[in-house]
């Protein structure tokens, strides 16, 4: 596993990071300067370039087995208060906004308490606590390691319907 992405311990009811990442927020057009920190992320980007989303149909896409996969999602925004923060500790998440717009809250894990505990069979935890939000609109992406929360699907003026692509790295 490459050093940049360690993952998270749970220490009682806290997570805690093991080592800092920076979330990446940027224009798909840019993608090739993140394409070198691992192969999976490459191979995320490669998908996201080279796939036409306007035909492609909600649900699962497999790129690399269980490596690296994609979620494609049509919804409306939603109330801050509707959406939960979140992290994941063996996947890192490319958020790319194929149509529509939505702000994603994002804070560093550090000490947040959990809301729910770390489910290993969805790798998922979410947190309380606050967190900035980043808008996000077609042709955007964010990229989340396992220490960032993030608290997607959020509305922005008012609800907004948007389709979504999450790539599935795993880390």
């Amino acid at each position: 596993m490459p050093d940049q992405f360690q993952s998270i311990v749970v220490e009682k009811d806290r997570c805690l990071p093991l080592k800092y990442n920076t979330m990446i927020l940027d224009k798909l057009e840019n993608a090739d300067l993140y394409s070198v920190m691992s192969e999976n992320l490459k191979k995320g980007f490669e998908y996201l370039k080279n796939t036409d989303f306007s035909s492609l149909e909600v649900g699962r896409y497999e790129i690399d087995g269980k490596e690296v996969f994609a979620l494609v999602s049509e919804y409306e925004s939603k109330a801050p208060q509707d959406c939960r923060p979140e992290a994941h500790q063996l996947y890192a998440d490319i958020q790319y906004i194929v149509s529509g717009r939505e702000a994603i809250g994002f804070a560093t894990l550090n000490n947040q308490k959990f809301t729910a505990e770390y489910n290993p069979d969805k790798d998922i935890a979410f947190f309380s606590g606050k967190t900035a939000p980043l808008t996000l609109e077609s042709g955007m992406f964010a990229v989340f390691f396992p220490q960032d929360i993030h608290r997607p699907c959020m509305r922005i003026d008012g609800p907004e319907n948007v389709k979504k692509v999450v790539i599935k790295l795993k880390v």
